[in-house]
């Protein structure tokens, strides 16, 4: 026979002793202690294995296959003949061109949780329905009647791909971008009165007065982001998801519960002329899953309730200090700071301009897809008007220092002006005004990032990037960034490095190329040893654009040195992604409301979820049944204690059973 006691003196001591008959006294007490703390420490471990086990055997499996087979299916050609499919056109109108792209989706299913499943339609040869015709929309601004004519081709090319019984319902959407912003008001009117007059006479898609509109930089940087997030499935909301998640809160809705989802990336896009920065601003950003915060906060909940047990504090403590930073990882758990009226800085006024709040969700009254995003815009930044500028620079400055010093240095190939931001011993000249400046580079990829910061333009001020504009924070070690146009260019092109962004390794890459001599890259080149599109012009200023890049990311944007999360590309899931992919779904959000019905949604998708709540609040009832196992033991000993105050109760039985000399007890006067 065995003996075991509980004995509670909440808060301030619990006892716990294990007595086996016979060999009372065989284990010392810190034996039993460790023992003790070993059975409850393996009961952790299991309990989180089979949560692990049972995840993997039901959910996290099948969803990852279908996520992957969803990508395989969309180079699959689009079967026209289902009725069921809708169809999109979106035209961009940019500075040196037009381009439409034909996108389809299913009937949306019902769950409020989900987005349409917009896809590019493909052609029977698989092939994605995509056409471009040039010039750039602008060159009719003198001209505004022959607009129409000019984008006819392109509505034809998708009137023959969309089926025409689909035509009258499918939406048209004609958005113009750069060239079309540097146009006079007037002349933007007159080339859009052209289109919305002529089109609705010729095609009977679905456009109104709204569908044609010349969008800002901010519109085009926000489609942007939310195309590369639609893409990488950001928008998905589960239940039981492993990937990183943000604690979202909504402006306006302080008085309501967080929203919890999938964090989403952000997005660098460096042009030839401008470089522009994309991310969401949420409240907190977090890590710790909902599984891993729960078994932490059970596993608390057990220390805490047999902590005093033990009389080995040290090791409690030493064990909270190990959960604790899974906890606090999630901001859940963080004490919410008070609000405090602080004075609002000039740059804090001016970024409010630089973000755009939205919802993607079909219904505006839900908030799960509310978004926040910030985003600038940097003209003048971009690969090609930067080194413009450097060069302007460059000219001036030797200008003034010859004319001061009486020189001619740079004038001549015998006494060139020595680049640092050129390949070794290569020879370019530069006109400006008449004259004609020699330049011969040097290679030296330190110095360049020197000589360039200055064109930055950063500020003293905090929380600033290029130009002194105001930048959110940004949670680097919680967040992920992509990289698109020169950010892939300059680490991919000819270093062959695109994809996983290191800094240390694209410094070395960068260092090594400058060091060459312009005669052996020569060679390389004509061995074709870069990438297919690489130029002589990528080749020459390849050394300038790598530096430009490091500096913008790192000391423009503020990214450490460090910083692990960034990915260059030019595609992503194999598929060119277009700002216009996240325009069409931003236009189309609302559509479903038109298609779902209650009783279809909650026919049709009650299943997802039963599965979902069996599955995450089993381990809630655990908590809820350790938290009233812990009530229960405390009422037990409050009832004991009362018992033992009463007048005349005597207890010696309750010392000598825990192993204290008996007591005298008071009796009633």
């Amino acid at each position: 026979m065995g003996r075991i006691s509980i004995s509670c003196l909440f808060p301030a001591s619990w006892h716990f002793s294990i007595s086996p008959v016979g060999c009372p006294r065989m284990l010392n007490t810190t034996l039993r202690q460790i023992i003790v703390l070993s059975l409850l420490a393996a009961a952790f471990f299991l309990l989180y294995y089979s949560v692990v086990v049972i995840r993997n055997k039901y959910g996290y499996r099948d969803r990852k296959l279908h996520r992957y087979l969803a990508r395989v299916t969309d180079t699959e050609a689009t079967d026209t003949n289902n009725p069921n499919l809708n169809y999109g056109i979106m035209v961009d109108c940019g500075s040196s061109g037009s381009r439409i792209f034909v996108y389809c989706w299913p009937r949306h299913n019902g769950n409020p949780h989900d987005l349409l499943d917009i896809k590019q339609m493909r052609d029977e040869n698989r092939k994605p329905v995509v056409m471009k015709i040039k010039p750039g929309i602008s060159e009719f601004a003198t001209s505004p009647e022959k607009v129409s004519d000019y984008i006819f081709p392109l509505l034809s090319f998708a009137a023959e791909h969309v089926p025409r019984a689909k035509h009258k319902e499918t939406p048209l959407y004609i958005l113009c971008t750069a060239g079309m912003r540097i146009l006079p008001e007037s002349q933007q009117k007159a080339i859009l009165e052209d289109l919305l007059t002529d089109i609705p006479v010729h095609f009977d898609f679905l456009f109104s007065d709204s569908h044609a509109e010349v969008i800002s930089g901010k519109q085009e940087g926000v489609y942007a982001w939310i195309g590369i997030n639609f893409v990488l499935g950001r928008f998905e909301h589960t239940d039981d998801e492993d990937d990183a998640v943000v604690e979202v809160h909504i402006p306006g809705s302080e008085n309501k519960e967080a929203i919890v989802r999938k964090r989403t990336v952000g997005i660098l896009d460096m042009g030839g002329v401008s470089t522009q920065i994309a991310y969401e601003v949420p409240k907190t950003v977090s890590f710790a899953s909902s599984q891993q915060v729960i078994i932490c906060t059970v596993f608390l909940l057990f220390l805490l309730f047999l902590s005093p047990c033990f009389n080995s504090y040290p090791l409690i403590l030493f064990l909270w200090r190990v959960v604790s930073p899974v906890l606090h990882s999630n901001d859940i758990f963080a004490p919410r700071p008070k609000k405090r009226r602080k004075r609002v800085s000039h740059q804090e006024e001016v970024a409010k301009n630089l973000l755009a709040e939205f919802n993607l969700g079909c219904d505006a009254h839900q908030t799960e897809h509310v978004y926040r995003v910030y985003v600038a815009t940097f003209l003048g930044f971009g690969g090609n008007a930067a080194r413009q500028r450097y060069t302007d620079g460059i000219f001036a400055n030797m200008i003034f220092r010859n004319r001061l010093l009486g020189k001619q240095a740079g004038m001549s190939p015998d006494t060139p002006y020595l680049d640092p931001c050129l390949p070794l011993d290569i020879e370019e000249e530069i006109q400006q005004n008449g004259q004609t400046m020699h330049l011969r580079g040097t290679g030296d990829f330190n110095l360049c990032r020197e000589v360039i910061q200055t064109l930055m333009n950063k500020t003293n001020e905090t929380q600033t990037s290029l130009n002194g504009v105001y930048q959110p924070p940004v949670h680097f070690e919680n967040s992920e960034f992509y990289g698109f146009s020169e950010f892939y260019y300059c680490t991919e092109d000819v270093l062959r490095m695109g994809g996983e962004y290191s800094a240390a390794k694209f410094l070395k890459a960068a260092k090594d190329y400058c060091a060459t001599k312009w005669s052996v890259l020569r060679e390389r080149f004509d061995r074709h040893l870069y990438a297919s599109h690489a130029d002589l012009h990528r080749l020459k200023y390849q050394c300038f654009k790598s530096a430009w890049m490091f500096e913008v990311f790192h000391s423009g944007f503020s990214f450490p040195i460090n910083y692990g999360n960034l990915k260059t590309a030019l595609q992503v899931y194999d598929k060119e992604v277009q700002w216009t992919l996240g325009a069409i779904l931003y236009r189309t959000r609302f559509l479903p409301l038109r298609d779902i019905q209650q009783e279809n949604f909650h026919g049709n998708h009650s299943h997802w979820r039963s599965f979902s709540f069996v599955y995450n609040h089993y381990l809630f009832f655990a908590c809820f049944f350790v938290v009233l196992l812990a009530i229960l033991l405390y009422l037990l000993r409050l009832r004991r204690i009362h018992r033992r105050m009463l007048p005349g109760s005597q207890s010696p039985a309750l010392w000598i059973e825990e192993g204290l000399p008996p007591q005298k007890i008071p009796g009633a006067l």
